[in-house]
């Protein structure tokens, strides 16, 4: 078996590193990576690398609990997602920042060879990992050092790990992550960064940070990203779910956004009160509580968690969007998990799992259970809004392995508190209906929202996170995804769109209870349209339609959580604030597609938007299906 990776499809400089390094092993199982991450220490493992002029620096504690590991980061900055750390070191087409533009104090080949020659000089462990499922036939390589078996362990466990003795013996790799942590310290001030390299065959990615975040994770959807765009397909950013309702009437819903947007909490059963009741709000000036009952809620089917392959070969001309999950494990946060009891399942499943797990951002203690409530503190009583555990699909007994056709596709935002007092963009009612059309510009602007817990950001106004909202991760160019995001929705026309916020509505703190309400409501309704006459334009035309009622198990929900200028505590003049908040933000992001690339029917849409277009000229453009 010695240097058997010599005839692996590997260019010579790669394979040198693996020549030259004192050591190198191919864990092959889940057992073999979890004892690297435990670096033959019985319970407590740090991750120290030499950094010249700082000496030993500590990059990670990992922790052997009895349900997994805890891995933790002694730098509250590196817990999260950075939204700026993703750069191109190659000279292809795109829209990003390139490495050589920000960094103009290195040439990125000097960058990418001393990483060579520094990972030459370490022990080695690499892996092998499906990309995106079996079924896309793609497969990745982790060249990393041997003590990073926490960061082998996160992304063997989302992609899938293949074992050396499964590869075919001139196996090449579509895609290779070079994971070198000290690089951050040496060159980037401390800072995250990701580069992407695009070659003729093989996409690089360069990994200057521990957490596996940035490339674990989001590196592994740039190589979907990259390839899709090539081959015109998309790996779109959202939770799918079979909703399965009392009668065993299914619904799925595929539920977009950005990170924070209630992907992973659509997922989730709605969480219920001690007494059972669900708390739908609490309004913030007049501290009204206001619970709802509902006896029995519907069976969730999950199908994917956070990227959803949408492939020609499951669309084949279906009239509704077809996806399939991009990923083996989820990379959940449970930073609302403040509790014993908030979401049993989710709870049970990881207390007494039947594989162990790997949870980061968590307060674990040595032989201890990790305890999904018990996370991590940036400062002395502020935990870190950002804590997960990477759970395997297979965990669930009631996951979706197979590809599904989406009735819904959903779009979250995380909306701020809007008062009288402080006009903001929270004015979004519990469920907005909206034309194609419409649904496809959402998808443009793609706001991140207030208060989002997974990403390093300042203040609470509007973000943009771009073309669906996973342009943070495209390496390409963006009006070639707008086009092809436009694409899909035309070709799917019987799969419908809404618009769900979640955190507030108006005045009222409602978390992620609105969307699991609607969720219910549109199970329910399955396959039955809306009727024209029982839906309202709203107020603000970004908004689409308004249902005129929305009753589940004969309780109805009050009007004021559907058309927030109706709430004493907002009004008309506080709700058109925000509209114009919304509108502006709108106009000054779209008009960035306004490209000779972009398609005819993208241009007009955006026109139409820009020159203050109603809800029927953009039912003119595409037609709805209501």
């Amino acid at each position: 078996m010695a240097n058997f990776w010599q005839k692996w499809r590997l260019s010579p400089e790669v394979k040198a590193v693996l020549d030259k390094a004192p050591g190198v092993v191919f864990p092959g199982t889940k057992d073999e990576v979890l004892a690297l991450a435990m670096g033959g220490q019985d319970y407590v493992f740090e991750v120290n690398y030499t950094v010249p002029g700082k000496g030993e620096t500590l990059e990670a504690t990992v922790v052997k609990c009895r349900n997994g590991l805890s891995v933790n980061f002694p730098e509250p900055h590196m817990r999260r997602r950075d939204p700026v750390c993703m750069f191109i070191g190659d000279n292809a087409p795109t829209d990003k920042p390139r490495f050589n533009e920000a960094f103009p104090q290195y040439k990125f080949e000097d960058v990418r060879r001393d990483t060579f020659a520094w990972l030459s000089q370490q022990k080695l462990a690499v892996i092998c990992t499906y990309i995106g499922g079996q079924e896309t036939g793609l497969f990745g390589l982790l060249i990393a050092p041997e003590n990073a078996g926490c960061f082998c362990g996160a992304l063997a466990d989302i992609q899938g790990l293949v074992p050396p003795s499964d590869l075919p013996k001139t196996f090449a790799p579509d895609a290779i992550i070079y994971l070198a942590p000290v690089f951050r310290h040496t060159h980037f001030n401390g800072r995250q960064v990701v580069v992407n390299n695009r070659l003729p065959n093989l996409h690089e990615v360069f990994s200057y940070n521990l957490y596996p975040g940035p490339s674990a994770k989001k590196g592994i959807y740039s190589v979907l990203l990259d390839i899709g765009e090539r081959e015109q397909w998309l790996t779109l950013h959202g939770a799918a779910v079979q909703v399965v309702t009392p009668y065993d009437n299914i619904t799925t819903i595929l539920h977009e956004g950005a990170s924070g947007s209630g992907k992973s909490e659509m997922l989730e059963y709605a969480h219920r009160q001690t007494d059972g009741s669900l708390l739908l709000g609490v309004n913030k000036v007049t501290k009204e509580n206001l619970s709802v009952s509902m006896d029995q809620t519907c069976l969730l089917r999950p199908v994917t968690d956070d990227m959803a392959i949408s492939h020609p070969h499951d669309q084949k001309n279906n009239p509704r969007l077809v996806v399939r999950d991009a990923e083996q494990a989820w990379f959940i946060r449970i930073n609302h998990i403040t509790h014993y009891g908030t979401d049993p399942k989710l709870e049970r499943a990881c207390i007494h799992p039947n594989e162990p797990l790997l949870f980061l951002n968590i307060d674990g203690r040595p032989g201890s259970t990790a305890l999904l409530w018990e996370h991590i503190e940036d400062s002395v009583g502020k935990p870190c809004p950002n804590p997960r555990v990477v759970l395997p699909r297979q965990l669930d007994v009631d996951v979706v392995n197979s590809p599904v056709e989406v009735d819904f596709r959903s779009f979250g935002v995380r909306a701020p508190l809007c008062t009288a007092q402080n006009p903001t963009y929270g004015i979004l009612g519990m469920l907005h209906v909206l034309p194609p059309a419409l649904a496809w510009l959402w998808r443009l602007a793609a706001p991140r929202g207030d208060a989002n817990p997974s990403i390093l950001t300042k203040g609470s106004s509007l973000v943009t996170e771009g073309v669906g909202t996973f342009w943070p991760f495209a390496t390409g160019k963006r009006v070639n995804y707008a086009n092809l995001l436009l694409d899909q929705i035309v070709s799917t026309p019987q799969t419908r769109y809404v618009l769900l916020p979640n955190q507030h509505i108006g005045a009222w703190k409602v978390g992620f209870m609105p969307q699991w309400l609607v969720r219910e409501f549109l199970a329910r309704r399955g396959a039955a349209k809306f009727k024209p006459e029982r839906l309202d334009a709203a107020r603000c035309t970004l908004l689409g339609y308004i249902p005129d009622q929305i009753k589940i198990e004969g309780t109805t929900l009050p009007d004021e959580f559907l058309r927030v200028e109706t709430q004493p505590e907002v009004g008309v003049a506080a709700y058109d604030a925000g509209a114009k908040i919304l509108t502006d933000f709108f106009h000054t992001e779209i008009k960035n597609y306004l490209q000779p690339e972009l398609s005819r029917l993208g241009q007009d849409i955006i026109n139409c938007c820009l020159e203050g277009g109603d809800l029927e000229d953009y039912k003119k453009l595409l037609p709805m299906t209501y």
